[in-house]
């Protein structure tokens, strides 16, 4: 299937520094997009892909799985360790706890982690009717484009498959067990109104890592895609400041290589 104009893929050579970005549940790349060029024009090395299943049509997410998405940004974070010096992982929303599991299993491989509005549970009766109702109703209303800035969009599906909402509850489910095993130096910004995930996500997530270099900012004037909304330049100025205290040559090659898109044409850069 043709993927969605500007849910494309993104990728950028750079320096010995690398950035993997992970994309959430029903969106795309294009919700990051913004995140990814910033970093690249820093003089990064980038990666963006697309999660299986993703930026085409909804039904073709229906038959992938949490193990599907996991398995993407652990190749992509395998190939920028072959490429780059220092790795770091940054997600948002279900790329958050992408993000979370890469670190817990990869170790002292990841350098740091950036995560937005992290997700670690399915919340209300929708975590016990999954099971059940998956088999019965295909779909339930989308959830993207959750921001607070006028003329925001977010690229994704305006509905949400049930077998893979089930899928994801149990990667959630899997995940929380594995939280201790975060070590690394972790930047979490999180959006106190959030109609996506509730900052109770973001606090179970702080109290469950076991990592000592931890900083916690508020994103007060963005909803939950907060990379696409008010708050989008603290975020990308806040982590590219993580990113350099904790690899100081970051950025020193600083126009080096050329970004480019697996599939599609370029847009917005």
């Amino acid at each position: 299937m043709p993927v969605l104009p500007g849910a494309e893929p993104f990728h950028h050579e750079g320096g010995e520094v690398g950035v993997l970005l992970c994309h959430g549940f029903t969106g795309s790349p294009q919700s990051l997009r913004p995140w990814a060029e910033y970093l690249a024009e820093r003089g990064l090395t980038v990666s963006l892909p697309l999660l299986p299943g993703h930026g085409t049509r909804w039904e073709d997410m229906q038959l992938t799985g949490w193990q599907d998405w996991y398995a993407e940004v652990d190749r992509e974070l395998r190939a920028l360790r072959e490429r780059c010096a220092h790795v770091f992982v940054f997600g948002l929303s279900m790329g958050g706890a992408l993000t979370l599991r890469l670190a817990a299993k990869h170790g002292d491989e990841v350098s740091g982690i950036v995560v937005v509005n992290p997700a670690n549970k399915v919340h209300g009766l929708a975590a016990y009717a999954l099971p059940l109702l998956r088999h019965f109703v295909r779909t339930v209303p989308g959830i993207t484009s959750d921001i607070a800035k006028d003329g925001g969009i977010e690229i994704g599906y305006d509905k949400v498959p049930l077998h893979a909402a089930h899928s994801m509850r149990n990667f959630y489910r899997l995940l929380d067990g594995e939280l201790p095993q975060v070590t690394q130096p972790m930047l979490l910004l999180h959006s106190p109104q959030d109609h996506v995930v509730p900052p109770a996500d973001s606090a179970r997530v702080l109290s469950r890592v076991s990592s000592v270099d931890v900083t916690e900012i508020l994103l007060e004037q963005s909803y939950h895609v907060a990379t696409l909304d008010h708050d989008a330049d603290r975020i990308f100025e806040e982590s590219f400041a993580f990113v350099s205290r904790l690899a100081p040559g970051a950025g020193k090659e600083a126009g080096a290589g050329q970004a480019s898109q697996q599939e599609g044409t370029a847009t917005g850069g």
